[in-house]
């Protein structure tokens, strides 16, 4: 099958090998290694942090952030950096169910207020944790259903305020632009293949907006991404943007 038609309708039997238990640990470490000039280039979280986080920041000084599968954890230092050089606090706990994540993020080069578990975000639940923001950054398209449902659910009991979840819009231009232009960071790495896979299990904002409850909301982020927010409009840390 060519790629091009799968990418009619979203492929949820294929499964990114680096997410497989034998995967090579070597290339799994590469991998996470890369992860920084992906999201810099593509995710466009700087954006997101000046449009939706640093409002927040300016009106409240510091704020408290969970990161939901974090993998490398680059996307939550990032964040915290950010937030330092504009004089703000932001208390990040990072998140990944996956030994294999954490280990890499938590042995990565200390940033002030980031903190790294291994967990799911139903074991926060269960201990009543709560925070201002909570985001994940190319998760969704790893989830079916009832997945997606369960971390919806659990994003909204632990966020005080805000929640964005930043994951890729599938379409033939993004799978082809990718292939271009990404190919040289999968030598040695799951980059490349890995990505593509992710274009093709990713959803279109349409099927995105189908499957979330009414209360979540479909946004363009950028040419690539759907960014999908929730938004707690009864206390302190509102998103004016939203």
């Amino acid at each position: 099958m060519s790629p091009w038609g799968s990418l009619r309708q979203r492929d949820l039997h294929s499964v990114e090998d680096m997410d497989r238990a034998d995967c090579d640990p070597v290339r799994l470490t590469r991998t996470y290694a890369r992860f920084p000039v992906v999201n810099s280039l593509l995710s466009g979280w700087h954006r997101t942090y000046r449009r939706r986080i640093r409002p927040l920041l300016s009106e409240r000084g510091g704020l408290s952030l969970l990161d939901i599968g974090c993998g490398g954890g680059d996307v939550a230092r990032s964040l915290a950096r950010w937030a330092q050089q504009d004089g703000f606090s932001l208390a990040v706990t990072a998140i990944d169910p996956d030994e294999r994540a954490y280990a890499f993020a938590a042995q990565s080069p200390r940033v002030e207020g980031v903190t790294y578990r291994k967990a799911h975000s139903s074991e926060l639940v269960a201990e009543g944790e709560t925070f201002d923001i909570v985001m994940s950054n190319h998760i969704l398209h790893h989830l079916d259903d009832g997945h997606l449902a369960t971390v919806l659910h659990d994003s909204e009991i632990l966020s005080r305020g805000l929640v964005l979840h930043n994951d890729l819009r599938r379409s033939n231009v993004a799978y082809l632009l990718f292939l271009c232009g990404f190919w040289p960071l999968g030598l040695g790495s799951y980059i490349c293949g890995d990505g593509l896979v992710s274009i093709k299990r990713s959803h279109t904002p349409a099927e995105l907006q189908a499957a979330v409850p009414r209360t979540w909301t479909v946004e363009a982020n950028g040419p690539w991404h759907n960014l999908l927010t929730f938004v707690h409009r009864h206390n302190g840390a509102v998103d004016h943007h939203a």
